[in-house]
């Protein structure tokens, strides 16, 4: 750049040893940029890369099996339309990043063009010198301190039983059972009141569900913090846990019973089953089959793919692979013990892949850059919640029994029939919806209007074949555990929100239990209770 060689044409013949100066530091920016943009987007490039790989050593297995069993057309037709797939997911990742460069440049090239002019006509205000400085800072900030940051969050995000807030309730051999204290001064657990139990996704992790307690952002602490028995199901390491790596969905529906059994006796109140994402079709499962009548009396889910086959996103990305690779194998990790499980890395880096656009490396990396550029010329600040986000995208992602997979699996290929049955079995058992009408089960569905991982359809599936109330939240997937879980948020879950009133989780637990000590005071006169008639059908989509 003529900056640094024409200090004349830039800051005039009485300014050389300023400008030599400026032009030494400018130089001295430029390097730093340039090594930690390198540094940044390899980081960057590197968590996208490291499943890819992982992902050619399964390719590799399968593949050695079923090239000696299939003919050589049919596998070279197979190869060709993965390549059509693969470079069309290439395509639309490198346009996307060439966007996001160009998004960033547009906001950037301006005050590039404002800073060389003031250098060279000598004004005041940002010259190239503070141009390069503020650049260098702020790549330094989303390459070095950010990672800080999103490392440091880990001591407040989070369950973190190990430190004893919570109680050890129960233990089976797959899961461990505690509940969830409140965190908010002065309040007790009300001991009589309808225990809720919360089913966490099983490849996202439970911690999202706490995401950070001490910012008073945690799912889960928003039950208890009302002085609701709030109760979690967690699951044991699945790396040393040999029953969990061969859980079957019995194993699953049984646990789940030996856990309500133990709630409701604590209690003397039926138990309300709160499934989280994939948690939330575990527990539609678990009812169907029968395993927990006379246990439970209401169910909440929160963001859960019912039926996935509705699903525009994920559902449609796995059709548009070759039918040869729509195989849960290629997934498929075989353990030192020779147990399988489902990679959760790679199945963390397929929704990656199904939003490619959002997802690939550089347009991640510039997305981060403009996070912190939109904040303008003053202090650039990290958010916890921003820290916590991405502690939780890169860490919690868990390896997950096949016998789960294979029913999420079935979920995403097979739609429930016109009758309401499941595409799966439970005790050799169809599992239709028709089991909760005949049981009076109480249904609220959450979903998010901007979640593009479990679509509103996918989540709403079940209202084509039975009543439940459904409560709509802004934004995507993680937000009611995230942004609605602080109590002062615009839809805080324990209030009415909206101008239909929707009902939060925590505000539908809280009225069930008061329409419950309603009709104990008051026998039942064979009309239906007014609270519940108020709500009936007011809230359905």
């Amino acid at each position: 750049m003529m900056m640094f060689g024409m200090n004349e044409g830039l800051y005039g013949n009485d300014s050389k040893e300023i400008n030599f100066g400026k032009n030494l530091a400018t130089l001295y920016n430029i390097i730093n940029i340039s090594q930690s943009y390198m540094a940044g987007l390899s980081k960057y490039a590197n968590d996208f890369a490291i499943p890819y790989l992982i992902s050619t050593s399964y390719f590799n297995q399968v593949e050695r099996n079923k090239l000696s069993s299939t003919s050589i057309l049919e596998s070279l037709t197979s190869y060709m339309e993965l390549w059509n797939f693969s470079f069309d997911l290439f395509s639309r990742g490198f346009n996307a990043s060439l966007r996001a460069m160009g998004d960033f440049g547009q906001v950037e090239a301006g005050k590039f063009v404002d800073a060389l002019l003031r250098t060279y006509l000598r004004e005041e205000g940002e010259d190239i010198e503070a141009f390069t400085a503020r650049q260098a800072n702020l790549i330094d900030l989303v390459v070095n301190e950010y990672a800080k940051a999103i490392q440091d969050i880990e001591s407040e995000f989070g369950f973190h039983f190990d430190k004893g807030n919570n109680v050890k309730i129960a233990e089976t051999d797959r899961f461990i059972l505690y509940q969830i204290l409140p965190t908010k001064e002065k309040t007790e657990v009300n001991k009589k009141g309808k225990p809720v139990l919360i089913i966490p996704p099983f490849v996202l992790g439970a911690n999202i569900l706490a995401f950070l307690p001490s910012e008073n952002r945690s799912y889960a602490h928003c039950f208890a913090n009302q002085g609701i028995p709030t109760y979690i199901r967690i699951l044991k390491d699945i790396r040393t846990t040999e029953a969990l790596q061969i859980m079957t969905g019995e194993d699953d529906a049984n646990d789940t019973r030996v856990f309500c059994e133990k709630v409701k006796a604590r209690h003397g109140k039926p138990v309300t089953l709160n499934g989280y994402c994939q948690g939330g079709f575990s527990a539609v499962c678990n009812l169907l089959s029968g395993a927990l009548d006379g246990l439970v009396d209401a169910l909440i889910t929160c963001v859960s793919p019912i039926d996935g086959t509705r699903s525009e996103g994920l559902s449609g990305f796995l059709n548009s692979l070759p039918q040869r690779f729509n195989d849960l194998a290629y997934g498929t990790k075989t353990l030192a013990n020779g147990n399988k499980v489902a990679d959760g890395k790679l199945m963390g880096w397929i929704y990656k892949l199904k939003s490619i656009e959002d997802e690939a490396p550089i347009v991640a990396f510039y997305r981060d850059f403009m996070m912190f550029a939109r904040q303008g010329e003053k202090e650039k600040k990290i958010s916890k919640t921003a820290a916590a986000i991405n502690h939780w995208l890169i860490n919690e992602r868990f390896d997950l029994p096949l016998g789960i997979t294979k029913m999420s699996y079935a979920s995403y290929n097979t739609p429930i029939t016109k009758d309401g049955t499941l595409p799966v079995k439970l005790f050799d058992r169809n599992l239709n919806f028709k089991r909760l009408k005949a049981k009076n089960i109480k249904w609220l569905i959450c979903y998010g209007e901007n979640d593009d991982l479990v679509e509103k359809d996918t989540a709403l599936a079940p209202l084509n074949y039975i009543d439940a109330e459904v409560t709509p939240f802004p934004k995507g997937h993680v937000a009611i555990a995230t942004s609605w879980s602080h109590p002062d948020s615009a839809c805080a879950l324990h209030t009415r929100f909206g101008n239909q009133g929707f009902r939060g989780p925590v505000r539908y637990q809280l009225d069930l239990d008061q329409e419950i000590d309603r009709n104990i005071a008051k026998p039942a006169t064979g009309k239906r209770n007014s609270d519940a008639q108020s709500h009936k059908g007011k809230n359905l989509l």
